[in-house]
């Protein structure tokens, strides 16, 4: 944990990354916010207007106690509540994964929003690929730390994979770090899908 201006913060790596990239002020709607950290920290630290998106309700309740604007929701049903870019920006923060239907969230945010923030961990990691390799089992990792009979993650991915997601529905990415553990960016990109834990993007629908 870090903190600042007398508050305690919960530290994630790519936290600081995902607050570097939205301007001060901006209209932030957060999708499976979890209990608000990341939320918390762009309406204290970068003065947004936030709001947030979870469907679990123990969540939302700790949500609310942090006085944060928070609706319980399915994502996987859409966001028809939303108006045609509404918002700056949209985040899915290590969420994809556990969502039913990826291509339609996305096509969601990018209506909602004029630009999304995915992020999700990078199953072709080395680690991962070693684990399954010499074992022989569904690999667990820190950042992948459930049994295959429990885990919520439901669409495992690569980077790879991802960015030709992206060029299959024309989303352009805008950007993209491929981050370590620490939060550290792989430099290389050829290396990325085999050194990065996590892949962070921003990205927009392509101009016709």
């Amino acid at each position: 944990m870090i903190a600042k201006n007398n508050e305690t913060y919960f530290f994630y790596p790519n936290y600081e990354k995902i607050l570097s990239i939205i301007e001060p002020k901006s209209k932030v709607l957060d999708l499976g916010c979890g209990t608000g950290e990341l939320l918390q920290r762009l309406i204290n630290e970068k003065n947004v207007l936030g709001r947030g998106v979870e469907i679990d309700e123990k969540n939302i309740i700790k949500c609310i106690a942090k006085g944060l604007s928070v609706f319980q929701g399915n994502i996987d049903e859409g966001l028809a509540e939303y108006h045609d870019k509404s918002y700056d920006y949209v985040i899915l923060n290590k969420t994809l994964q556990v969502t039913h239907k990826p291509e339609f969230v996305i096509k969601e945010m990018l209506r909602v929003g004029k630009k999304a923030i995915v992020s999700f961990p990078n199953f072709g990691h080395y680690s991962i690929r070693l684990n399954l390799m010499f074992t022989g089992k569904m690999p667990k990792t820190e950042i992948l730390p459930f049994e295959w009979y429990d885990t919520p993650n439901i669409r495992l991915l690569t980077i790879k994979d991802f960015k030709t997601f992206c060029t299959k529905y024309s989303f352009k990415i805008l950007d993209c770090e491929c981050l370590s553990r620490t939060g550290r960016k792989i430099k290389f990109c050829f290396l990325s899908n085999l050194f990065a834990q996590e892949g962070l993007f921003v990205i927009s629908y392509k101009k016709i």
